[in-house]
């Protein structure tokens, strides 16, 4: 994989300054961090961004995420590894990540609306957006992730 632009970051310093500032809000947020990674994590699956899901998974690692649940993180509706306001979470995450094709339907709204307060949804919302645009610049940008040298040697 190429990069299109290098170090796209050091571009834009105030956009970027804005996109970190709103990172730390939602971090401060009262969501919890499993969640965060979560969300973080299926939106990028959404959208194949192998630098956020690299970034993410290995946070939630560190934070203490089992692997089965990062494993079986693309088929959670078929798992029951997730918890009532994580699967409502990750509903509304697919639903926004893909709105042009669902609209944001009612019933994943009803989803969040019975797990999260009016406060939260507008922090969940805001989060989906904020990792929906990271993956666009990774993606858009053809950013890699890091790579451990000696597992590509191995």
């Amino acid at each position: 994989m190429t990069p299109r632009v290098k170090a796209p970051f050091t571009l834009a310093p105030e956009s970027i300054k804005a996109m970190t500032a709103l990172e730390a809000s939602l971090a401060a947020s009262t969501l919890e961090p499993a969640l965060r990674e979560l969300v973080k994590m299926r939106a990028s699956q959404i959208n194949a961004c192998a630098f956020c899901l690299h970034m993410h998974a290995t946070k939630a690692r560190a934070d203490g995420e089992s692997e089965m649940r990062i494993y079986l993180l693309n088929a959670w509706r078929e798992s029951p590894l997730y918890s009532p306001r994580e699967r409502a979470a990750l509903a509304w995450t697919e639903a926004l990540t893909l709105v042009a094709t669902t609209g944001a339907p009612d019933a994943d709204y009803e989803g969040i609306k019975e797990v999260f307060s009016e406060t939260e949804q507008v922090q969940l919302t805001l989060l989906i957006g904020a990792i929906n645009s990271w993956n666009r610049l990774q993606v858009g940008f053809r950013v890699a992730h890091p790579v451990d040298a000696a597992r590509v040697a191995a």
